[in-house]
């Protein structure tokens, strides 16, 4: 019998025992009711999520991934494309900004190549997911084919795959890819039927002159595309490999049981994408920053999300979600930890 494609697999719902457990827990912890604000929600969230008494984030898995857009003939970038391989090279050399950040939390990461205009000067740590040397320029014809497009979902479910049995408590998925912000809106504006004035930001750093010139290359990929709002039929035509392969790598982690913590305005992309593909995902969805990039307000808006920080980070590579999981392990010890009144033999007021 044929196996489900990754995006149809069965996600399964959060443990609804465990989620008022949890709320039964902070009801009785040392500390009037609602005093720890978010922390709060975050630790039943997981503990509905993880089904278990006692969240944790401790193991947590984070799978960068990487592709080339063909887009950037248009000079949509302030950077040219050859960083992309050179960026993968930097992440296993333990050089980047999420590099750092897994260090720093003792997280498993692993840097995914789905496919470089320049190959990265460095094999040695990289998965080889290799499905083309970059997408089509989305501005002129689809960014890659349905085959491409399973691929790339297929390559995600695997990530999601060896978190799974790396027994991780919660999945973290990066970005990198020269070009991917226009990539991104455009998927963005298809899916919210948004024009790309209202989705568009300065991406690498581009000034105002550039906004504009990219917000006319989405215009020109939008008009050649359509109103097809059919998520699989929209990341074919306006996505990049590691869009798609995000959305499959959320899908992949609920599937098997893992929250996601989603970073900033590209995985909010690839997740808005997966969740419209699968609505039942939208659980096992914790949100970490509000990214910088002005599309990423209303990505939330339209996920109901809200996120952990506010730093005004911008840079990918799932670096505002590393940044936010010190937040999610202190909610975890404050729910694990606190004395009830009964255990303290301090009077509740209530």
């Amino acid at each position: 019998m044929p196996q489900p494609s990754p995006w149809q697999t069965a996600i399964p719902s959060p443990s609804q025992t465990h989620r008022e457990t949890a709320l039964s827990r902070q009801g009785q912890l040392t500390k009037p009711a609602g005093s720890l604000g978010r922390l709060e929600a975050l630790a039943v969230d997981l503990a509905a999520l993880q089904n278990t008494d006692t969240p944790g984030a401790d193991r947590i898995s984070i799978a960068v991934f990487a592709a080339d857009h063909g887009v950037c003939v248009e000079e949509v970038s302030a950077f040219p494309q050859a960083v992309t391989g050179q960026m993968i090279a930097n992440f296993v050399a333990g050089g980047a900004a999420i590099s750092v950040m897994a260090r720093h939390l003792q997280a498993r990461l692993e840097v995914i190549n789905l496919g470089t205009a320049t190959p990265p000067p460095t094999s040695d740590g990289v998965v080889d997911e290799a499905i083309a040397a970059g997408t089509a320029n989305l501005a002129r014809q689809a960014a890659m084919s349905t085959a491409q497009l399973e691929q790339a979902l297929a390559a995600g479910d695997r990530a999601a795959q060896r978190a799974a049995d790396q027994q991780a408590q919660l999945f973290i998925g990066g970005e990198m890819g020269i070009g991917n912000t226009t990539s991104a809106s455009a998927v963005a504006c298809a899916l919210l039927a948004e024009p790309a004035l209202a989705l568009a930001g300065p991406g690498t750093g581009l000034d105002a002159e550039g906004v504009s010139h990219k917000v006319t290359v989405i215009e020109r990929a939008l008009a050649r595309h359509g109103d097809n709002r059919e998520p699989l039929v929209v990341l074919a035509s306006l996505g990049g490999f590691e869009i798609a392969a995000l959305a499959g790598a959320l899908i992949g982690s609920a599937a098997r049981g893992i929250p996601v913590l989603v970073d900033g305005f590209i995985v909010t992309v690839a997740a808005l994408a997966a969740v419209r593909l699968r609505p039942d995902l939208r659980d096992w969805l914790l949100f970490a920053h509000h990214s910088r990039e002005p599309g990423h307000t209303r990505l939330l808006e339209a996920l109901n999300a809200e996120p952990v920080l506010n730093l005004s980070m911008r840079l990918g590579e799932g670096s505002g979600a590393a940044v936010a999981v010190p937040v999610i392990r202190s909610a975890c010890a404050l729910h694990n930890g606190m004395a009830t009144f009964a255990d303290a033999g301090v009077n509740n007021a209530e």
